[in-house]
């Protein structure tokens, strides 16, 4: 049966788009149906972490990232100057984008920067603020250029399968049917695709109502700079001129979709503050949230696969629900593809919700934790004060950053060397050029740090998967050679040249059978 995409992927946000891109430069079709007819400006999250820095690196997007960036710190520099033109405390900048936890502000000046985990991810260590509106407007563009098929104002309304003929899935839409070979939902935390194809989606009811915004108030110079604790709930105020936060503990909004009126994020910041002046004139950008915290049990049934919000809902602390998803896409994007075009080994695309899992689970506890941090009761009142005190030493600031940023990620995979199963180290090479610079094509790496013709013979047979480059590396002489998968993460290292039955495993493992090579 023919099909008009190999993928279709439901929603157009952020990890849809890198899926899509992921996709469209393995050379796979690809259909984005969106169901907003523009880019999404609700306020949602406002900063990275290292593993999606590193993803968005090693296919070239760190440019375009660092000019968000430095538009992202003059809004901050500009709410710094509005609270001191009104005589109000204002944080100063920090030495180091360094996140927090459960509203507890992390000391960059604190953080043990020679940990080596904090060594191996290059430029893409520089870039942390980003918000996802900016964010989503650069994966477009790359999408575009990639010649990804993005169908705005078009909604998903139902999907069939069908085995025959090597396996079809119909989705069904607002403006009609498409046959695909695969469909992957990306389509956020209430899901279509997840409910029509029945996940089991097990985890723990809401217990909150949160509001983030983007407001214009008259007062705010009563309110706290940063994140504050009251008998009634947290607020937090910045890190940009008008933005507020919100969290009340007596359940779950009564209607999530209800529109948010400036009377609303009022009465909630007025209640929660105990400012009582305190006055919302304007809502630029608002929307709810609550602490409702599930998983899909598993990532993939037959033909449909879940990335991002659809895989995994939790409450937005500490900033962790796009990274999740943005690691979601690099790991599915270059697995399916290999399905897409028949050359996956057995199981691959199984590894996907083998590896990912596990992360999203500790994230949905990282979550969790942090929730029962901030609640307005004594108990958690002196267990606040307690980690706020942990928090002023290095040791407890470098433990959370290492959690908070996704250094301490690593894929359970077969290999002795420490290197195996964690994001390769952005090497500086001798050819002038860095590891990530030869991740931009999306392939495999097998990086020959030993001028080592038997290493390179061993590789030969997958030249068409995996790139081989032969550089030194001054900085790393411990290191004969590195196989890198094109999300980033390593798949073997030696110390020694000449190759051994773990790589030629590896290769077989994640690159599949080795074409014949011409004697």
């Amino acid at each position: 049966m023919k099909h008009d995409a190999d993928v279709v992927v439901a929603g157009g946000g952020p990890v849809g788009l890198m899926l899509a891109c992921e996709l469209a430069l393995a050379d796979v079709s690809v259909v984005v149906l969106e169901r907003l007819t523009e880019v999404d400006t609700t306020i949602k999250a406002g900063a990275i972490n290292t593993p999606s820095a590193e993803a968005f690196y090693r296919r070239g997007l760190l440019p375009a990232l660092m000019e968000v960036q430095k538009a992202a710190m003059a809004r901050f520099g500009a709410f710094v100057r509005q609270r001191q033109a009104a005589g109000a405390a204002a944080p100063g900048p920090a030495p180091k984008f360094a996140g927090h936890f459960a509203g507890i502000v992390l000391r960059g000046d604190l953080l043990d920067e020679s940990d080596p985990d904090f060594g191996d991810s290059g430029p893409a260590g520089e870039v942390g603020l980003i918000p996802q509106e900016a964010l989503e407007r650069v994966l477009g563009e790359r999408a575009a250029e990639l010649g990804v098929t993005v169908r705005r104002g078009v909604t998903l309304t139902g999907l069939d399968t069908d085995d025959t003929d090597g396996g079809t899935v119909h989705v069904h839409t607002s403006e009609g049917s498409l046959r695909a070979g695969w469909l992957v939902g990306c389509d956020g935390g209430r899901s279509t695709v997840r409910r029509l194809a029945d996940f089991p989606f097990p985890g723990t009811d809401p217990s909150i109502t949160g509001h983030q915004a983007l407001v214009e108030l008259t007062g705010a110079d009563a309110l706290g700079a940063g994140w504050n604790w009251t008998e009634t709930g947290t607020y937090a105020h910045g890190p940009m001129p008008g933005r507020i936060l919100t969290v009340e503990f007596d359940g779950p909004p009564k209607d999530r979709e209800a529109p948010i009126t400036a009377e609303e994020l009022q009465t909630s910041l007025r209640r929660v503050s105990g400012v009582p002046d305190v006055t919302v004139t304007k809502v630029i950008s608002a929307t709810r949230f609550t602490d409702n915290a599930r998983q899909a049990s598993t990532y993939r049934r037959g033909r449909v696969l879940l990335a991002g919000d659809a895989a995994h809902v939790h409450s937005p602390f500490g900033g962790q629900g796009l990274n999740l998803g943005i690691g979601d896409a690099m790991n599915l994007g270059w697995k399916l593809a290999a399905t897409v075009h028949g050359r996956a080994p057995e199981g691959l695309l199984d590894t996907y919700t083998a590896e990912r899992h596990p992360i999203g689970a500790w994230v949905l506890d990282w979550t969790r934790a942090q929730v029962a941090l901030m609640r307005p009761e004594s108990h958690a009142g002196a267990l606040r004060r307690v980690i706020a005190e942990l928090s002023g030493t290095t040791d407890a600031t470098t433990f959370f950053v290492k959690k908070i940023s996704g250094v301490w990620q690593r894929y359970d995979l077969p290999g002795t060397h420490p290197l195996t199963g964690r994001s390769a180290p952005d090497l500086e090479l001798s050819d002038g050029r860095r590891l990530a610079d030869h991740l931009h094509c999306g392939q495999g790496l097998l990086l020959d740090l030993a001028d080592d013709p038997a290493l390179r013979e061993r590789a030969a047979g997958h030249r068409d998967r995996v790139r081989i480059v032969t550089a030194g590396c001054p900085d790393r002489p411990d290191l004969a050679g590195l196989l890198v998968r094109p999300d980033g993460c390593t798949a073997w290292a030696a110390d020694a040249p000449g190759g051994d039955e773990e790589l030629d495993a590896a290769l077989g493992r994640w690159f599949g059978v080795p074409a014949q090579v011409p004697a």
